[in-house]
């Protein structure tokens, strides 16, 4: 008869763990990427190549360069920072993977009561112990396990994992931003290189030509006018050299700085116009670049956690199995205390906790965890569609700074005729002294911008490097 009781019992308790084990898989919802709104091509161009595809130190080829990048990848120290995150989520990893094993506990207590001669322990003590005092002795082992019904530890290790590898994914956008700021600092570096030799060269002109005035006006061609002007000019162009060179020191800085090391001088023996820019940026298709951008996968790893989170929230709604069991050795006595088997003892117990009435508290943080899984997904919706700015916005400097860039060397080369051409007039006294003045300071300024736009241009493929996904580790 006991036997069939068993069973008949079994006959309940089987379909009902296999519903729970039902509901269980039902609540844990499988994570699916919103759909986010992308061009079909960023050019017109079909090739599925991308520049993001070359490793940084092929992309960047100078010497350097590549040496400043190198140094700041091991040293700069917001990325040093990052990586310490990545050791703390690292570590929350670890534990997450012993969720489900019991929590093992070991005990030892000594406790002596010395109770009132009056009072019941007192009179206790003494005609049952021959003593006035109550004495216990402990040591045990616990165990406690949460059975893991709902699933909730498995979407804890989910969630703790995805925080994990968002964290590592943020430290490769820092890494990114890292090599395309060093790259940046160190093109303009060499622009201000180059408008310092530009300005040393056209100082040199003007000196050449206020001594010029100053010889045509003591033979009485021009009046003193003209030699105020020549100087002024002059001097607005020495000007130019203090501001330079300081400009040139403080990018230096922030080179060093960049790099974690103290601000120095940055070696280097290379003109701005060597610089190779690659002729074929090729972008790729706009999904490759979703994939590839480390803060959009950041931004995911985060939304992956935040849906984990929901399920989390629900699940605490539901009831909990917790099974404990404690056993070891117990004794009012030290010298019985590990009479073995009289001072053993053992425990063991199951609960189920379930929720009832908690001030709302648990469906507050159940709706909660929704409108913050809401939030990441416009997060990361938000950084997909800065992906695509950043990328189109790349694109379009660099292409109309080519443009620039042609029209402004041509606009050199006829206002360096101009300047030799108005200074050979100037000595035939066939042209003024405002006209070289005026050549002078058109070609200072032409050159001067001509160096600008190259650098800008180098800049805009470096941001377009960047914002494809390029200089992962």
């Amino acid at each position: 008869m006991s036997f069939i009781k068993n069973n008949f019992h079994q006959l309940y308790i089987v379909p009902l763990v296999l519903l729970i084990c039902m509901e269980s898989c039902r609540m844990q919802h499988e994570y699916q990427r919103p759909e986010v709104p992308l061009p079909s091509a960023f050019t017109d161009n079909t090739d599925t190549s991308s520049i993001a595809d070359l490793k940084w130190s092929q992309f960047f080829t100078d010497p350097t360069l590549q040496a400043l990048i190198q140094k700041g990848i091991q040293y700069n120290y917001d990325l040093q920072i990052a990586l310490t995150h990545i050791s703390a989520a690292r570590e929350q990893v670890k534990q997450a993977k012993t969720l489900q094993l019991p929590q093992v506990d070991l005990q030892a207590t000594a406790q002596i009561d010395r109770a009132s001669d009056n009072s019941l322990n007192g009179i206790t003590a003494t005609d049952f112990l021959n003593q006035s005092y109550i004495a216990d002795y402990n040591i045990n082992l616990g165990v406690s396990w949460e059975a893991d019904v709902w699933g909730k530890l498995r979407m804890q290790k989910k969630a703790t994992i995805a925080q994990y590898l968002q964290s590592a994914e943020a430290a490769q956008a820092i890494q990114t931003r890292v090599i395309s700021d060093i790259a940046q600092g160190y093109y303009n570096l060499l622009m201000l290189d180059e408008q310092l030799t530009i300005a040393k060269n056209n100082l040199r002109l003007s000196d050449t030509t206020f001594l010029l005035t100053r010889l045509q006006k003591d033979a009485g061609y021009v009046t003193t006018l003209a030699v105020q002007q020549a100087e002024a000019q002059l001097q607005a162009t020495a000007i130019l050299i203090p501001a330079l060179e300081q400009s040139i020191k403080i990018q230096e800085q922030t080179l060093s700085i960049l790099t974690g090391s103290l601000p120095g001088s940055i070696v280097r023996d290379i003109r701005l116009s060597e610089v190779n820019i690659p002729e074929d940026l090729s972008t790729g298709v706009p999904v490759a670049m979703v994939s590839r951008r480390p803060d959009v996968h950041a931004a995911e790893y985060a939304l992956i956690a935040a849906n984990k989170q929901v399920g989390i929230a629900k699940v605490n709604m539901y009831p909990s199995l917790n099974l404990t069991a404690e056993g070891g050795l117990n004794s009012f006595k030290a010298s019985n205390w590990f009479n073995i088997p009289g001072s053993l003892f053992g425990i063991v117990t199951g609960s189920v906790i379930q929720p009832v009435f908690d001030h709302r508290k648990l469906k507050t943080k159940y709706k909660v965890a929704q409108i913050q899984r809401e939030e990441s997904v416009l997060l990361f919706r938000q950084s997909v569609l800065n992906a695509v700015g950043e990328v189109t916005n790349a694109l379009v400097r660099e292409e109309k700074l080519k443009e620039q860039q042609k029209l402004t060397a041509s606009r050199v080369d006829i206002l360096h005729k101009a300047t030799f051409n108005a200074q050979l007039l100037f000595r035939s006294d066939m042209a003024t002294y405002l006209e070289v003045i005026t050549a002078q300071a058109n070609a200072l300024q032409a050159d001067l911008d001509l160096a600008n736009l190259q650098r800008q241009r180098l800049n805009a493929s470096v941001d377009l490097y960047r914002a494809l996904g390029g200089g992962r580790s």
